[in-house]
């Protein structure tokens, strides 16, 4: 293999494999960087395969997202991160996503819960998605100007430096994503009980 690449003075195709995976944090940082100019100056076609959507952010024009051997969907990054297709595709972007039934701005999934989206006139088949971090999660039913609140179950608690990820499991599967020092007050533990909720103005609304 390395006899090949070497003979392979010009290539047409480059095709980099996972190039970052074996690299430490403040290395891969410093490569990734080095690789993005290298890329950026290549003439011919580049293919980079990857699992860290950290890397395709940084050195993707467009990308092409596989699930399960077929293409579950393909097109720029922006395309991609702002209308994801399947609930793979929106955890790889980092969001959650549902689909339903829209009219008037308030989607129906096939629970029987209800979403909210502000200013939104998409109406049939709808996917609406929204950001872990616009989850905010409470002991009691919640008051204010949230109109989105759902009772939920914690089935998973994910303690990552200062944040901290909850998977809650109900009428409205999502994640929600708050501070560690958030996570300790409330006492949240799987098999717990709260409410989530999401202000109409944080959901996103788009044909499925």
């Amino acid at each position: 293999m390395a006899l090949a690449r070497a003979l392979a003075t010009n290539p047409r195709l480059l095709l980099l494999d996972e190039p970052l995976a074996a690299l430490d944090v403040r290395t891969r940082s410093d490569v990734r960087r080095d690789l993005r100019g290298l890329l950026a100056g290549y003439p011919g076609m580049r293919l980079l395969v990857t699992h860290d959507p950290v890397d395709a952010y940084a050195l993707a024009d467009r990308v092409v997202v596989l699930e399960e051997g077929r293409v579950a969907q393909s097109g720029t990054l922006a395309e991609v991160t702002m209308h994801p297709r399947s609930r793979y595709v929106a955890d790889l972007v980092g969001l959650n996503l549902l689909r339903g039934e829209m009219d008037g701005g308030v989607l129906v999934l096939d629970s029987g819960a209800m979403v909210v989206a502000a200013d939104s006139d998409v109406a049939g088949s709808t996917l609406v998605t929204f950001r872990p971090q616009a989850v905010s999660l409470h002991r009691q039913q919640p008051e204010g100007s949230q109109r989105n609140a759902w009772r939920l179950v914690v089935i998973d608690v994910d303690r990552r430096l200062d944040r901290c990820r909850v998977r809650l499991d109900g009428g409205v599967p999502l994640v929600a994503e708050v501070t560690l020092a958030a996570l300790d007050s409330l006492g949240i533990e799987s098999g717990d009980e709260v409410w989530a909720a999401v202000k109409a103005t944080e959901v996103t609304a788009y044909p499925a």
